[in-house]
């Protein structure tokens, strides 16, 4: 089969390749080379022309061509006149494990392999502590500590403690439920990737929103899942579209996220949440609702959607503090019913026999502070996101978004502007930006001007990060978006 990269998809691979010393068609080199060497890059697979190459990484077309003479020269590529230039089939096949040359192929999670203290990362969300943590950390070392010492489980399903913490946590919340329906996971992350681990398998049927969150997609993706996208509106994920979806293709899994979308950041309605509770029991679909896209809140958020679904229903409710109490608490839980609980705390046991103790015994201390902590942050947010929408309403007017209704970020549109392109562009300016083509499970390409922009910083780099993106859209505009001798990023 004939293999071939777009512009745009080698871009996305490419990631931070600009970045360091030495000469620019050198670091293109030498990231397309690690590309080959690991596996991403096959041989036989037709990379893009010069130009085209050139044009979407905004760098001149010499470059492109110095850059693939050099792996021409060490029989790592070839060219020939109509088949133009490819992996050499010369080069030893190797099995890739879905890494690019800068530690993962979702750009989102790049920097956390190569930190690079110049660049400001836009791509994953983070949250400092709220000084209840440390509070809670002090509270279980002069309180708990012993007792968790004496410990001789690993309590794969969860520390009792914090199993009937996180139960109490729903039924407050009027979802009745028991420390059986609970699984504690090593963050949200983990539980969605048990979740898809459990129910999906090479070419089963999920219906996702449109964006999505692109590191979940990814995990659902590598249990080869086959996305039905469904767009969104004002009130969440289309009510038609979902009920078209599994009355023709008979899903194996819904996955939304109700309360925030991401990256939308827009609240499902309370008569959305019902009517994917009740598909849920008429068709037999399980449901999986994140809730891990947390910040600021809506004072009218509705109830998850387990609370609406009527009995036969299954819904798995996934959840954590991460971005509530802070991101280096890596403790997140799953609320399923009880048999499939139970099916997936035997999954936790072959990832990891089980998180921390230590880490759940601060769980239980701050979620008997939960309203407080949910409170503080999303005051916190709110705040943040007041001066980031008047710093970008000065510098980068036409710019647009919707206030989120929840969340930590922006959806932002460049109105006409590819915004891979701007992407490339940023990275010449110390920010790196995820594309929103990133974050769609279609590839549609009406997302191709969107890009997600966190405003979960001090003020200070609030201000530098607004400060380098204006600079960066001046250039843009200076050369144009798409121009056939693009501005060198170095000279």
């Amino acid at each position: 089969m004939d293999s071939s990269r777009s512009a745009a998809e080698l871009a996305d691979l490419l990631g931070t390749w600009s970045r360091g010393g030495g000469p620019l068609y050198r670091r293109l080199a030498d990231t397309l080379r690690a590309l080959v060497d690991q596996g991403t890059l096959t041989p036989g697979e037709r990379l893009p022309s010069e130009r085209v190459l050139a044009t979407a990484l905004r760098i001149s077309r010499t470059t492109v061509v110095s850059a693939y003479d050099s792996l021409r020269s060490e029989d790592i590529l070839d060219s020939r006149q109509g088949s133009g230039t490819r992996v050499s089939s010369r080069v030893a096949p190797v099995r890739s494990d879905g890494w690019t040359a800068d530690g993962n192929g979702n750009p989102m999670y790049r920097n956390l392999f190569h930190r690079d203290e110049d660049l400001i990362s836009t791509a994953c969300l983070s949250t400092s502590a709220l000084p209840p943590v440390e509070e809670a950390i002090r509270e279980v070392v002069a309180e708990d500590l012993p007792v968790l010492m004496a410990e001789g489980s690993y309590h794969p399903r969860g520390l009792p403690a914090l199993r009937q913490a996180v139960a109490d946590h729903y039924t407050d919340r009027g979802l009745p439920t028991t420390s059986e329906q609970i699984v504690v996971t090593t963050g949200a992350h983990q539980a969605v990737n048990l979740v898809s681990q459990l129910y999906l398998r090479r070419g089963s049927p999920v219906v996702v929103e449109d964006p999505s969150f692109a590191g979940c997609l990814d995990l659902m993706r590598d249990q080869g899942a086959h996305f039905l996208p469904v767009p969104l509106d004002e009130r969440g994920m289309d009510a038609n579209a979902v009920r078209r979806a599994v009355t023709e293709h008979a899903p194996h899994l819904i996955y939304a996220m109700p309360s925030y979308h991401n990256p939308t950041g827009r609240m499902m309605s309370a008569a959305r949440r019902r009517e994917l509770g009740e598909l849920s029991a008429r068709h037999g679909v399980p449901v999986l609702e994140d809730f891990a896209y947390t910040g600021i809140r809506a004072p009218d958020e509705p109830p998850p959607v387990a609370a609406f679904a009527p009995r036969g229903a299954e819904v798995i409710t996934v959840e954590s503090l991460s971005k509530v109490a802070w991101a280096g608490l890596r403790l997140g839980w799953l609320r399923a019913p009880a048999e499939m609980a139970l099916r997936l705390s035997r999954r936790k046991v072959l990832a990891d026999l089980a998180s921390p103790l230590f880490d759940q015994a601060v769980t239980v201390r701050l979620l008997e502070r939960y309203d407080g902590l949910a409170r503080l942050r999303s005051g916190q947010l709110r705040e943040a996101l007041d001066h980031m929408e008047t710093l970008l309403g000065e510098a980068l007017p036409s710019w647009e978004w919707r206030r989120p209704d929840g969340g930590a970020a922006l959806w932002v549109r460049l109105p006409g502007v590819d915004a891979r392109s701007y992407v490339q562009v940023a990275l010449s300016h110390d920010v790196e930006l995820v594309p929103g083509s990133i974050m769609s499970a279609s590839g549609d390409e009406r997302y191709s001007e969107y890009f997600r922009l966190p405003f979960a910083y001090d003020r200070a780099t609030r201000e530098e990060l607004v400060w380098r993106l204006a600079r960066a859209w001046r250039e843009l505009h200076r050369y144009g978006p798409v121009a056939d001798d693009p501005v060198r990023l170095v000279v």
